[in-house]
């Protein structure tokens, strides 16, 4: 297929690649020129000046940008006079399909979902999981919003970087999916990181004692892959603190319109925030454990 790929950070590079590595005619839009020139010397493909060139006769156009205002501007932004209209909108073909892969509000999903029927144009919210390695091992976890068919037509290009890739439910859906992955990430990083300061301060062998309760019912992805960094110190990993605070900061938004309580999250929020201000606004997540370090 013809596509478009709009965003080119720690996520969007290399799932851009993946396209351009599986056959498919790829042209790109990023913020930065430079790193769209860069993605073009490391793949096949073209790239564009703006996201309406980029979208100009794809089938489908993804994004993976930063957040609620960065997707609205690549979708219905509208530049200075001179450059006039900006977003992919106005240069998708009647009947193309938009594919988000950003993490942003159900609120905002809609209402682009909305405007696209207007436009004629299809619309699927497909928030991924997995991080910058499952971006470039490409196994991440795609949860989508949409119409049944238009998922069906997306799945198998989504396939070229995703494990998993599941229809959740209308558009938006996609969306409120991720934001329970996020709710749950979030607690089980704060057990990890109180767990893991108790034992090193008790004098326990972390190493050992990951061996022994790895297979038991504290496992979890998180204790397997950051349970022996957080012990060293070790942060720089690809999920920073300041997109978990964004993160969280939806899901919170989400509550309060749909009458849940979650006490813990919003705790959690506080934590990342203290971790924020403390300097580490681009650690992993994981690096909640810092605020307990003696």
């Amino acid at each position: 297929m013809k596509v478009a790929f709009l965003g080119l950070g720690v996520m969007g590079f290399p799932m851009a690649g993946h396209l351009a590595n599986n056959g498919h005619d790829v042209v790109i839009y990023n913020r930065t020129a430079k790193k769209a020139e860069k993605w073009c010397e490391t793949y096949k493909g073209n790239h564009a000046p703006t996201p309406k060139d980029a979208a100009k006769g794809a089938d489908i156009v993804f994004a993976c940008v930063g957040n609620d205002n960065d997707l609205e501007h690549v979708t219905i932004g509208k530049d200075d006079k001179e450059q006039g209209e900006f977003g992919a909108f106005y240069g998708m073909n009647k009947g193309a399909l938009f594919v988000d892969h950003t993490t942003v509000s159900a609120t905002v999903t809609r209402k682009l979902a909305e405007i696209a029927a207007g436009k004629g144009l299809n619309y699927i919210d497909a928030p991924v999981s997995g991080g910058q390695a499952g971006a470039e091992g490409g196994i991440l976890t795609v949860m989508c919003g949409g119409d049944e068919n238009h998922f069906a037509t997306a799945k198998p290009i989504i396939d070229s970087y995703a494990r998993i890739c599941n229809h959740m439910g209308a558009v938006g859906c996609g969306q409120l999916t991720k934001m329970v992955n996020q709710i749950c990430i979030a607690g089980l990083l704060q057990g990890l990181s109180e767990g893991v300061a108790f034992g090193m301060n008790a004098g326990l062998d972390m190493d050992k004692v990951l061996q022994t309760i790895r297979g038991g019912a504290a496992q979890s992805w998180q204790m397997e892959n950051r349970l022996s960094t957080m012990v060293g110190g070790e942060f720089n990993f690809g999920f920073a603190v300041d997109w978990m605070i964004k993160d969280l900061g939806i899901c919170l938004a989400e509550a309060r319109q749909n009458g849940s309580d979650l006490p813990i999250t919003a705790l959690i929020e506080q934590f990342y925030t203290q971790v924020q201000r403390r300097g580490g606004a681009r650690f992993d997540t994981s690096s909640l454990i810092t605020l307990l370090n003696r």
